[in-house]
């Protein structure tokens, strides 16, 4: 019975560490320009910045201009979030031919520049506690 008790507080203290080493980050849009297509999000960090594999992807349908996504279980560390308005839903972002932008785009910090945003402009990090961030197309 003694080990069985031991294996339960040891499964419970092991179990909270690691709950408090994963957190929530609750992204908001709210002024997307229509409600046509999806938003896409990526959660990256430095070395997965603005390429095709960011460490979470989210999508969300947008209501009234507004949309919010969850990544979850996310380990404390330097990230950024990029995320853009996929109007007509072919999965991607649709550019000029010169390449400029066809949809709306943003990234966390709402620092937006002529180009394409930047990491150190787009980093936050996370610590102990969930994020909420709001970011603007």
């Amino acid at each position: 019975m003694k080990i069985l008790a031991v294996l339960i507080v040891s499964l419970t203290t092991f179990l909270s560490a690691y709950a408090q080493d994963a957190q929530t980050i609750t992204v908001t849009v709210s002024n997307a320009t229509s409600n046509t297509g999806t938003i896409k999000f990526g959660l990256h960090n430095k070395d997965t910045f603005m390429r095709k594999n960011p460490i979470q992807v989210a999508e969300s349908k947008i209501e009234d201009g507004k949309c919010k996504i969850f990544f979850e279980n996310v380990p404390a560390g330097e990230y950024a979030i990029t995320c853009f308005h996929d109007k007509n839903s072919n999965g991607k972002m649709d550019f000029q031919s010169n390449g400029m932008p066809l949809e709306d785009y943003g990234a966390s910090n709402n620092v937006m520049n002529f180009g394409p945003p930047q990491y150190d402009d787009a980093k936050f990090t996370i610590t102990d506690k969930d994020v909420s961030l709001d970011i603007k197309l």
